[in-house]
């Protein structure tokens, strides 16, 4: 038996958060659709059915065969997972006379019980659904109640566990603990998934798969690519030929100071500027989607006409990361097409005939951070905020033009370093300052100003999925502002977003 877990989707949108929770225990864990269930299964020794936007009383609503799956592994059943149990082996599922959302407190029912082993009652846990179990499924015994629900928890043949809480939200204060008495304690896995045994592996891995061929690499500055480059630095030398390209919408001297980091950390790396060729094509262009593109053609175009001039390249290396690929292969589809239409995964452009090889496609953003931490790589690039692929074209509403660019790199750079200074930096996810398309009046000195308005944006968040604004001290704002209106000329107004996401996304286009 495989020490891994297979997680399968019914399209629950805390899906990706039960495989993070799984890996935070050092277990390794994949994520398949329900309708794309791996053919080998001998790779896996646990299973974990997750939640679900639908109902199981709906005609259409998602089915496995149970029956052969439950028979293979040790079994954990989340919400829509311990409903469709209950629904297919003889239970009953009615819809529920209350609304069964939000906080509530656990009742352990059976205390011999392997998986709430060392739970306390009055445990807080976090329930979201619409349905409940009326009647447990033949041969099932009760393991805990709340008390709005009495079938909160059952389990068949001490292999069978099903939970109509969600023990992967941070709101189930024991949620990990339950988690980790299922594959720890019932299901007999090793916590043996670390950075350093992953690195370890991948460099195997990589060596095995490429030889001696040649590989190019696109970095940006970001984590990803700059793990992923690390990898294959170790695995192949100097085989790894390295791109960095300056589309001329990066922040104020990053590419001179990204050039300078890569070659202390003794990458193959090139820098080629093409900024003049971006800005000439994304004049007149107003549309967001189109200016995305823009620049996804152009870097590929860039990046391509880059590599042919090393010669028997025959890989193309990627920093996709997990959510990537977990997104791509969605049973329900993904935003991605129309939020990220330059994406990287499978966007490898036919006229380019490279194999693709993606180091970290089995990692999380968070697992990236640690893996490069076991690389020793530089604190101030694995500690690096997200900054969105189309640069700070995406941050400039409206039309691109280098004045316009040089404008905002101002701005970013007073924003930016303003955390560094006060200690900011670290507490906040993701920041950044947006151009606005307006101008409003103002007065400096004796004489009326109209000129341009910025908002700045900084939120704290997991993985982006969700994010809520940061509540910076207003202090800090108010010299952040005082220092953008007196040292960037043009700008005379100064905003900043509070919006959360959803409803607002923490980019503006």
């Amino acid at each position: 038996m495989q020490n891994s877990v297979l997680i399968l989707d019914f399209g629950s949108q805390y899906t990706q958060l039960i495989a993070r929770r799984v890996r935070e225990l050092n277990v390794y864990c994949e994520i398949y659709p329900f309708n794309k269930i791996p053919k080998d299964l001998s790779l896996y020794g646990a299973l974990i059915l997750s939640g679900s936007p639908h109902s199981v009383r709906e005609k259409n609503s998602p089915r496995i065969d149970l029956n052969n799956l439950l028979s293979l592994f040790p079994t954990l059943a989340i919400c829509y997972g311990a409903q469709l149990i209950a629904q297919e082996l003889g239970g009953r599922v009615d819809e529920s006379n209350i609304r069964e959302y939000g906080r509530a407190s656990l009742t352990i029912v059976n205390k011999n019980n392997l998986l709430f082993g060392g739970i306390a009652d009055n445990t807080q846990v976090w329930m979201s659904h619409s349905d409940t179990i009326k009647e447990l499924p033949k041969d099932s015994i009760l393991l805990a109640s709340t008390n709005d629900v009495d079938n909160v928890a059952y389990s068949i043949n001490n292999r069978t566990f099903c939970l109509q809480f969600h023990p992967e939200v941070y709101h189930t204060k024991k949620g990990l603990n339950i988690l980790q008495n299922f594959l720890i304690k019932i299901c007999n896995l090793d916590q043996s998934w670390t950075p350093d045994s992953f690195v370890k592996k991948t460099i195997e891995d990589l060596r095995s798969k490429i030889g001696k061929d040649k590989v190019i690499l696109g970095l940006s500055g970001g984590v990803d690519s700059s793990v992923a480059a690390i990898l294959l630095h170790k695995a192949i030398g100097n085989n790894l030929h390295c791109i960095f390209v300056n589309n001329g919408l990066l922040r104020k001297n990053e590419y001179n100071n990204v050039l300078e980091q890569y070659n202390e950390m003794n990458l193959n790396i090139k820098g080629v500027d093409y900024s003049q060729k971006f800005y000439k094509e994304l004049r007149g262009v107003f549309d967001p989607e189109m200016k995305r593109k823009i620049i996804g053609r152009l870097f590929i175009e860039s990046f391509d006409n880059e590599s042919n001039k090393i010669k028997n390249v025959k890989w193309l290396a990627q920093g996709t990361i997990y959510p990537d690929v977990i997104e791509s292969i969605s049973a329900t589809g993904g935003p991605s097409a129309t939020i990220k239409s330059h994406h990287n995964v499978g966007g490898l452009p036919d006229f380019m005939k490279l194999q693709v090889i993606e180091p970290l496609k089995l990692l999380f953003k968070d697992e990236v951070r640690r893996v490069g931490a076991s690389l020793n790589i530089d604190k101030n690039i694995l500690a690096r905020h997200p900054f969105p692929g189309p640069g700070l074209a995406i941050r400039i509403l409206g039309e691109i033009e280098e004045n316009s660019v040089k404008m905002l790199q101002e701005v970013d750079d007073i924003f930016i370093n303003g955390l560094k200074d006060e200690g900011l930096y670290d507490e906040v996810w993701q920041a950044g300052a947006i151009l606005l398309p307006v101008k409003s009046v103002g007065v400096m000195g004796d004489e009326r100003t109209y000129e341009k308005c910025i908002a700045l944006r900084a939120v704290e968040s997991t993985d982006g999925m969700t994010a809520d604004w940061v509540n910076l001290p207003y202090k800090f704002l108010q010299d952040i502002s005082n220092k953008i209106i007196n040292r960037v000329k043009g700008v005379n107004r100064v905003v900043y977003d509070i919006s959360s996401k959803p409803p607002a996304t923490i980019e503006w286009e």
